[in-house]
């Protein structure tokens, strides 16, 4: 198991805040740097949100070893064509270092402010289905392709140049839904993203997972297994409590809702039950987004644990 970096992109994400982390994660040795693609956040006020796919392509550009990618692009604004067009020429520029994780699209805020119409879950899910029967038939074909469907349409249709990957970037498709959305993951995607979960229910849902590949005539092993969840760490016990007390929930609170939480022991022994359990990446979550010491000292002190790690 390996370990990446995610950041909320409409939490006051800007220019000097992103190359900054950017340079860190490539520097201390992350496997990865992913991010959110949002115009704001679901409530409170307004904050810097810089524009996911230009902060991509810059990465893409500046950097030479960590993965990255979109957690996740939601069709519900992003048209998948563009999806599709844009992923697989910024995983070119990368030298196939995207991973291109789309999703449906569910924060209500940000749709009615700008105009996008989010849809009931039913139909939400519906177009979603579509956006990826489109993103997989514009990356895999190398000659035209046509697609009828209720929300998207394609004659004749093809992208040039072709990815230099065969089928372009991996899919991911995060989210935690047995009905709809592990379903999907079976049958379109090449990763699969767990959400705030407690390694309990990681290990259930992965399960389940494997159940619904074999289905669809894959293996296991052809979907890749992470989890994104919140990290609260602090490398001595005050920086761990100022950390609490900023969320108003105790450890163990926010344990039960899938973050991992306390100092450099706790934070690793959690790690490494997920990796037991079959997690091939987490995601951490940094919300400090001007924290660099701690992201230094997260580095330091439990990267070390972890080979798999660049």
């Amino acid at each position: 198991m390996d370990l990446a970096l995610m950041l909320e992109g409409q939490d006051g994400l800007n220019w000097e805040r992103w190359k900054r982390i950017a340079r860190a994660a490539e520097d201390l040795g992350f496997a990865g740097l992913y991010r959110s693609d949002h115009f704001t956040n679901a409530s409170g006020p307004l904050l810097d949100s810089l524009e996911l796919w230009t902060s991509l392509a810059w990465l893409a550009s500046h950097t030479e070893r960590i993965e990255f990618g979109p957690m996740v692009s939601p069709v519900s604004f992003r048209d998948p064509v563009f999806t599709a067009r844009i992923g697989k020429d910024v995983d070119d520029l990368s030298n196939g270092r995207l991973n291109l994780g789309v999703g449906a699209g569910w924060q209500e805020r940000e749709h009615e402010m700008f105009g996008y119409d989010l849809l009931d879950v039913p139909e939400r899910m519906e177009r979603f289905e579509e956006g990826l029967e489109v993103i997989t038939l514009l990356l895999d074909s190398d000659a035209p392709v046509d697609f009828s469907g209720d929300f998207f349409e394609l004659n004749n249709a093809l992208l040039l140049p072709r990815p230099q990957r065969p089928g372009g970037p991996p899919i991911l498709i995060g989210g935690n839904g047995e009905k709809r959305t592990l379903p999907l993951v079976a049958q379109y995607a090449d990763m699969w993203n767990a959400v705030y979960i407690p390694p309990g229910e990681f290990a259930r849902l992965n399960t389940h997972l494997d159940k619904l590949v074999i289905d669809e005539g894959r293996a296991p092993r052809d979907v890749h297994r992470s989890l994104m969840t919140g990290l609260i760490y602090g490398a001595t016990p005050d920086s761990l409590q100022e950390k609490l007390a900023a969320r108003g929930r105790t450890a163990e609170e926010l344990r039960q809702r899938g973050a991992i939480v306390g100092p450099t022991e706790d934070v690793i022994t959690h790690l490494k039950q997920l990796e037991k359990l079959g997690c091939q990446r987490v995601m951490l979550q940094w919300l400090e987004l001007d924290d660099m010491a701690g992201l230094e000292a997260v580095a330091s002190n439990v990267l070390p644990a972890f080979p798999s790690n660049p």
